[in-house]
């Protein structure tokens, strides 16, 4: 089998995560994180709906990490969100980072916005 590296033309990828950080191109990045084609947003959690909404028209698809496990997020915010054209998929932070790479590599219309793992309240 041959395996070739993935070429994110200019994105930058979830390189790595863990209790309460990401690794997003090299860089450490404690607390929750959105990323986009474009790098990384401010974002504050899940109660921070405006840096989401403003996706709305640049993204196709926004993946939403819920932490360690999969769990429900405020339901006004995802039918809003879906609504006005854009798809959310709820899912483990560490699967949201896993798909949002792939897609990335595809040179797909992503984000993702994730609660990190192994913080309090994940």
């Amino acid at each position: 089998m041959r395996v070739s590296e993935v070429e994110y033309t200019g994105a930058v990828p979830v390189d790595g995560y863990g209790p309460g950080f990401f690794r997003v191109g090299g860089e450490v990045v404690e607390g929750p994180v959105l990323l986009t084609a474009t790098g990384r947003k401010p974002w504050a959690g899940l109660a921070d709906i405006e840096p989401l909404r403003a996706l709305v028209g640049d993204v196709d698809v926004l993946f939403i990490g819920t932490g360690d496990a999969l769990r429900p997020i405020d339901p006004a915010l995802q039918s809003g969100l879906e609504q006005a054209g854009m798809g959310v998929e709820l899912m483990a932070s560490p699967t949201a980072a896993r798909t949002f790479n792939v897609l990335l590599g595809e040179g797909r219309r992503v984000a993702v916005a994730m609660m990190p793992v192994g913080a309090v309240g994940s």
